[in-house]
């Protein structure tokens, strides 16, 4: 089972790896090797972790890509999940 509502993965690099770091968002937009434009929007919810950018995350933040991108898809499966309505549906039954 996954986790109940879990945070944007934004929310965890600007809390876990920026904030405590003291970077500015245009300083850890250059170590991590994007624009500002792009880490602000992956901070602030409006994009998620691609594989390259769990790639750059790894090498600059530590943690395993995979990790990195778990975070993003126990988020957006949760998000889904809220969304989508599958009542009327039902599993295949073999003949």
């Amino acid at each position: 089972m996954g986790m109940y509502n879990p945070p944007h993965p934004g929310e965890i690099i600007r809390d876990f790896c920026i904030e405590p770091l003291g970077l500015t968002v245009t300083e850890a937009a250059k170590a991590v090797g994007v624009t500002r434009k792009t880490l602000s929007a992956l901070l602030n919810g409006r994009s998620g972790i691609s594989p390259e950018m769990a790639l750059r995350l790894s090498k600059v933040f530590g943690r395993s890509p995979e990790g990195w991108l778990k975070l993003q898809l126990q988020y957006d499966l949760w998000t889904t999940q809220q969304n989508v309505d599958l009542k009327d549906l039902r599993p295949i039954k073999a003949a």
